[in-house]
């Protein structure tokens, strides 16, 4: 159980960009995912805007492919936090990728978020810290609705189909690929891979993955099609801008 008393931030964060983004293409063909533009502006800065909004000061980035278009964008583009990139010598999955940049972490004896480079998320990163700290487990993952393009269906008792697209049910929650973790939870993440597919269910059956239902626009950035739904969220008058910080400064155009 949770307890109720007031957690102190959580003051550090890793952000995964090393991954290749094949399915983003042509997109990443000369740029990495987190350089992706909405508004004009890269994933990799909407997503340090919103950790400095949460109180986060200092973010490591794990990159990987092309990464010096990374380090070559934060060294001009002056992030609200303070950020380092650890670099990948060979791919080493999320798990591996998410060990190294915890290394270089400032304070390796504080919680800290973690988030894949293609999410966007629009929740109060600051309440899910407060709940995994509350919490007490190694390991918090946010919980979201899935993204269905056309929904469910659902059969009635004779097994004929009653309704399409209908809604998934409310219960019903996915990884949403944003946690908090413990430093306990360094020494769990294996050096090469995915940490989804050995550290959380370890987690699950020590009872250490504690899980935060998140509120709000979700999405990952994984194809064309959910970067033209993400753009089309600023392009809508009726909800107007959806990113908090500074207004992005026009950027270079992207091929369409």
């Amino acid at each position: 159980m949770c307890s109720p008393e007031a957690a102190p931030p959580v003051r550090q964060a890793v952000i995964l960009a090393g991954g290749r983004g094949t399915r983003l293409a042509p997109y990443t063909d000369l740029h990495p995912k987190v350089m992706v533009e909405v508004n004009g502006t890269p994933l990799l800065r909407h997503q340090l805007d919103r950790f400095a909004d949460a109180g986060v000061e200092s973010v490591v980035v794990s990159a990987g492919y092309r990464a010096r278009v990374i380090t070559d964008y934060l060294r001009a583009a002056r992030p609200p936090v303070r950020t380092t990139v650890v670099v990948e010598d060979a791919p080493l999955g999320r798990g591996g990728g998410l060990k190294l940049a915890a290394r270089a972490l400032p304070a390796p004896q504080e919680p800290w978020f973690a988030v894949y480079g293609d999410i966007w998320a629009e929740f109060p990163l600051a309440a899910l810290g407060a709940h995994h700290v509350r919490c007490g487990a190694l390991a918090t993952v946010a919980l979201v609705p899935p993204r269905l393009p056309k929904g469910t269906v659902v059969c009635d008792a004779s097994g004929r189909v009653a309704e399409l697209a209908a809604p998934p049910p409310p219960t019903c929650t996915v990884n949403g690929g944003v946690y908090a973790f413990a430093p306990g939870v360094v020494p769990l993440l294996p050096e090469d891979g995915d940490h989804a597919d050995t550290t959380l269910p370890r987690l699950v059956r020590l009872g250490q993955l504690a899980g935060f239902r998140a509120d709000g626009f979700w999405c990952a950035v994984n194809t064309p099609g959910d970067l033209r739904e993400l753009r089309a969220r600023f392009a809508d008058p009726v909800r107007g801008p959806v990113t908090p910080g500074t207004p992005a400064r026009p950027g270079p155009r992207e091929a369409p």
